[in-house]
């Protein structure tokens, strides 16, 4: 898989943190912080070689930056 800039949200759930990649929707977890991301890195790998096309999409997203809504 050629090399690209994946783009995700991470949070703690009791011991785990979860990690969400925005545009596949692929989610995974680790204990650490570091385990999520190489987790989240090993499961858009896979998801990718069942959905290629999902590589072009991930690649042409160019983000501008990231915001907090709240919802009240």
């Amino acid at each position: 898989m050629n090399e690209m800039e994946l783009h995700a949200v991470i949070w703690k759930e009791e011991d785990m943190y979860i990690i969400k990649e925005t545009v596949t929707g692929v989610t995974t977890q680790g204990k650490t912080i570091e385990e999520a991301i190489e987790n989240l890195k090993e499961a858009v790998s896979l998801y990718l070689e069942e959905v290629p096309e999902a590589m072009e999409e991930i690649k042409a997203l160019k983000p501008i930056g990231a915001v907090s809504v709240e919802i009240t």
